[in-house]
């Protein structure tokens, strides 16, 4: 082990935690617009009273995922150094944009939405969480067509004298193809979290809790959350299917990864389970069905697929000796793991759905006890989704380009890494039984009381109250 090998696993440590807290607060600050949206044009209570609620929970999950996203900008310049110095010309405007206007929109309106409760108007004061669910949404966009310049890169040029990476075209960047998928994938599986968690909370009131006077509310939460898993889930597929013919064409070895197909096939059969050989050159055994891969990769059922030995040869001859094949176990389990939680979630969300029929109240313990791991399932998802989107690119830190070896810092030290390595998931262990207490504690208290109070007569001057959330 040396200094890049544990540089490679601090980043995916971190880097996989900070994601823990992203989908959610994307799909949880538009759905929250939205039940106040609703709320302001029906003046029900109902909207109100889930609008603060499960708005407590989004800004939970909102501080938290600020405190772990900065740490991703230090291990840019700490670890891999060389890497930033190649990339920084092109990463440098689509990043400052994203800092200086979607994260300013994102964190100054969510502002003054928390302060803003009966201090604005209604209308500015949900305009104000709107500009910050735009500002979160407008946020990813950013980062994810920086992400894609890596799996994808346009608009650039190498300097042969600095051997560097300069821009040349930033609308290419921005319009790249894989950024112009992976968007509304990512946004779809956001909702996809967000409405999980939504159905969660719902079903643990309805279910533990059948005499609490908010049954109502709780069943309407519990049907809107579930809606909203389900539509998710059907933008994600639609979106990973465009998706993954985007990826044959620009990466074809993370396809072939994908599926352990170790040589080229035309028809070529979608692998349910392949067992291959310990050094990850050929097949021994698999269950596969028949001309699915072709139309996943290509969109023509007898599609030609390359296959993983073909490639590597052809790598081999164009950038030099050497592996180019990623670890084929991560590869394709990550992107089987990630088609199965997903879908476990909206089968869940549809057992909600038909537990609500004719208006009846769900009470059964197994839906319970499903709807309690629900909200884990689509993170589990987003992560299997992120590693296979990172691991299938090895060994390239930016495809073509750039392999990961030469992106470390060459001035850090194994001790050094190992040290920040472990600072790292120490406090990263400590905020994620903070973050869980938080959650499970104002979930478990339930609606908020909405109903106004009695002015007092001894106050008489608006000015000398406290500030304080509107909760």
């Amino acid at each position: 082990m040396d200094a890049l090998d544990v540089a490679r696993w601090q980043f995916g440590v971190t880097t996989v935690y900070h994601f823990l807290f992203v989908p959610l607060t994307i799909g949880l600050s538009v759905l929250v617009a939205v039940l106040q949206t609703m709320w302001l044009r029906t003046g029900n209570e109902r909207y109100l009273k889930l609008t603060k609620f499960y708005g407590k929970l989004f800004l939970i999950n909102f501080a938290m995922g600020i405190v772990t996203g900065i740490v991703q900008e230090f291990q840019f310049g700490m670890n891999w150094s060389d890497y930033s110095r190649f990339v920084g010309d092109i990463f440098g405007a689509p990043l400052a944009i994203e800092a200086l206007l979607a994260f300013f929109l994102e964190s100054t309106f969510l502002g003054l939405w928390i302060f803003g409760w009966d201090r604005l108007p209604k209308r500015v004061h949900l305009a104000c969480i709107w500009a910050a669910a735009i500002g979160s949404t407008v946020s990813a966009y950013f980062i994810l067509a920086a992400n894609s310049w890596m799996q994808n890169p346009v608009g650039y040029r190498i300097n042969p004298d600095s051997g560097r990476a300069e821009l040349t075209d930033f609308v290419a960047v921005l319009t790249n193809k894989v950024a112009l998928i992976t968007f509304p994938h990512t946004i779809f599986g956001c909702f996809l979290v967000a409405g999980s968690l939504i159905v969660a909370v719902a079903l643990w009131h309805l279910i533990r809790r059948p005499d609490n006077p908010d049954t109502g509310t709780y069943r309407f939460a519990a049907r809107f959350g579930a809606v909203v898993t389900l539509v998710a889930t059907a933008g994600v597929l639609v979106t990973g299917d465009i998706q993954s013919k985007i990826m044959t064409e620009v990466q074809p070895m993370k396809m072939a990864a994908a599926e352990g197909l170790y040589d080229t096939e035309s028809p070529a059969s979608f692998s349910v389970l392949t067992v291959g050989s310990l050094d990850g050159s050929r097949e021994l055994f698999a269950l596969k069905i028949p001309y699915l891969l072709s139309w996943l990769s290509t969109g023509d059922v007898n599609g030609e697929v390359h296959g993983i030995n073909d490639l590597q040869a052809q790598y081999a001859a164009q950038y030099g000796p050497g592996s180019y094949t990623p670890i084929i176990p991560v590869t394709y389990w990550s992107f089987r793991l990630m088609i199965g939680f997903g879908l476990a979630a909206a089968a869940i969300a549809a057992w909600t759905l038909w537990a609500h029929r004719r208006g009846r109240t769900p009470a059964s313990k197994w839906l319970l006890r499903a709807g309690l791991v629900m909200p884990v399932l689509p993170l589990a998802a987003n992560c299997f989704g992120w590693i296979f989107t990172e691991m299938g690119r090895q060994p390239w830190i930016v495809f073509g380009e750039m392999l990961t070896r030469d992106g470390v810092s060459r001035s850090v030290s194994l001790a050094e890494v190992l040290t920040s390595f472990a600072a790292f998931t120490l406090v990263y262990a400590i905020l994620a039984v903070v973050e869980v207490r938080l959650l499970v504690r104002y979930a478990r208290h339930g609606l908020p009381d909405t109903t106004p109070s009695e002015p007092d007569p001894t106050e008489h001057d608006d000015e000398d109250k406290p500030l304080a959330f509107a909760y």
